[in-house]
């Protein structure tokens, strides 16, 4: 009875797993036949002189959040005029900031396993040390617009949703089905118009929505972050900042002055934020 248990079990896992690859498939015949228009420019319009940039976020104000390699947070308006910092009183390795609710900044420091909520005067008001959430090793954190917080727990291989307020896990997604384990390199995490999409540097982008529920993989491999604006998801790759329509699959592209080795791009309402060693620039749309 055992034995029939287990064969019934492991057909489940391979046609789950043939569904996943039928569904990326599909996906990738859309996506490489949708329309991409032609390259277009941005033209630098200022620079900030920032010592040991490391990351950065936008939040629904237009405001830019940018760490140093003493994790420090200095807070730009949108013209690049510097309004607040933050220095924490302990040195640590802010992996991630998390920026986009204003009222909750997100600090995820990975070396300590715990996450810092700052207000938007950059105060702090919250701490969650993740070792009393769970044993395994939180690797990426965002936060959620329901006040909740995404983790993934690299240790158990599993998506999570934490609750700050009631300190219990809300809800557990494990990615066996989802992800090759073995092959799996996440970086980013970030919850948007409902879903939560999690960049695999390997493989691409998985899609769940706010229930967890895995969706469908944007084939965009060799990536460490993304960003959001308007219907499109945007980043950097091949000296381009590539836009990608999120329900047409329709592209447009930029073409990145080859002066910076830039790391990261934030897209404002104005401008695009390009973060490199010696700084951010500033660039405008032609």
């Amino acid at each position: 009875m055992e034995s029939t248990w287990n064969l019934s079990i492991s057909k489940a896992e391979e046609k789950s797993k043939a569904a996943l690859v039928l569904l990326f498939c599909v996906f990738s015949i859309a996506f490489f036949h949708a329309p991409e228009s032609h390259a277009q420019s941005i033209a630098l319009r200022q620079h900030l002189d920032v010592s040991q940039p490391a990351a950065m976020s936008i939040d629904r104000l237009n405001n830019i959040y940018l760490t140093d390699r003493k994790n420090n947070v200095h807070q730009f308006n949108g013209a690049g005029q510097l309004i607040n910092t933050y220095s924490p009183p302990r040195t640590g390795n802010i992996g991630t900031i998390e920026a986009w609710n204003a009222m909750k900044v997100m600090l995820f420091y990975d070396d300590q396993q715990k996450i810092i909520l700052l207000d938007r005067f950059l105060n702090n008001i919250a701490t969650i040390r993740l070792r009393d959430i769970t044993d395994g090793l939180i690797k990426v954190a965002t936060t959620a617009a329901d006040e909740r917080v995404w983790l993934f727990n690299e240790s158990e291989f599993s998506l999570l949703k934490y609750d700050p307020r009631t300190s219990e896990i809300v809800s557990t997604t494990p990615l066996n089905l989802t992800f090759d384990r073995k092959k799996a390199d996440i970086r980013y995490m970030r919850e948007y118009q409902n879903m939560v999409y999690v960049v695999d540097k390997t493989t691409g982008i998985y899609v769940f929505d706010n229930l967890g529920n895995y969706k469908k993989t944007l084939p965009f491999p060799e990536l460490s972050y993304i960003g959001f604006r308007g219907d499109e998801l945007y980043y950097l790759a091949g000296g381009k900042l590539r836009f990608f329509n999120l329900y047409s699959f329709a592209e447009r592209v930029y073409d990145v002055p080859p002066v910076q080795n830039y790391k990261q791009a934030l897209v404002g309402e104005d401008l695009v934020y390009l973060l490199s060693e010696s700084g951010l620039d500033l660039y405008e749309f032609e």
